[in-house]
């Protein structure tokens, strides 16, 4: 079960934050920005955001490698490297499967980030990539448990969070995803349709 602190930072990173109050909120900036943040949020010094998953495979262009290469515009150095170092065959799900995450203990980064005085941490719990860190029905073969580590990484990390520390644990989950073939059909009919998905 979420706890309310997940709920805000998944709501934040949508763009809408749920307050305490039963204030509704249009679709516009005067009405977003009238939000109040947390006082617990606002008095915060540090926190950490942690994005992690097949793109650090390659480790090359930051979480939006994927676009990058094969993208409307593909950066060229971002092609030149995967044509010089993979098969030309090679695509960007085969990273996934030597995305092993063979070094990550949850509980050593809980104790970590408890030391350096974070008081929230946000993890990316799905990119625009699509691969979920946790074992998703909804994300067959394309997730942690399914294919590379085997393993449940979100869930990990979120019981470290919480057994070890008293740190606020939320979530950064893109609704959008680059080239599910639902959002790609939607985007070739000028997105008259909606086939995908878009909650946020």
């Amino acid at each position: 079960m979420l706890s309310y602190s997940t709920v805000i930072f998944i709501t934040i990173i949508c763009g809408f934050l749920i307050p305490l109050s039963e204030q509704q909120y249009t679709p516009d900036w005067k009405s977003l920005d009238s939000r109040p943040l947390p006082a617990w949020y606002d008095e915060s010094k540090i926190g950490i955001f942690i994005n992690w998953g097949v793109y650090s495979v390659p480790s090359i262009g930051s979480e939006w490698m994927w676009w990058l290469w094969k993208g409307d515009k593909p950066n060229v150095n971002i092609v030149a490297f995967v044509n010089n170092n993979y098969p030309t065959d090679w695509t960007y799900a085969d990273f996934a499967e030597q995305f092993h995450a063979e070094l990550y203990d949850p509980n050593e980064w809980a104790d970590i980030f408890a030391a350096a005085g974070a008081k929230y941490i946000v993890f990316d719990s799905k990119h625009h990539e699509g691969f979920t860190m946790w074992p998703s029905k909804y994300s067959f073969n394309w997730n942690a448990m399914d294919v590379g580590p085997k393993r449940d990484l979100l869930g990990e990390l979120a019981n470290a969070i919480r057994n070890r520390t008293d740190i606020v644990f939320g979530l950064y989950h893109s609704m959008f995803e680059w080239f599910h073939p639902l959002y790609l059909t939607d985007k070739n009919n000028n997105f008259q349709t909606q086939f995908f998905p878009n909650v946020c």
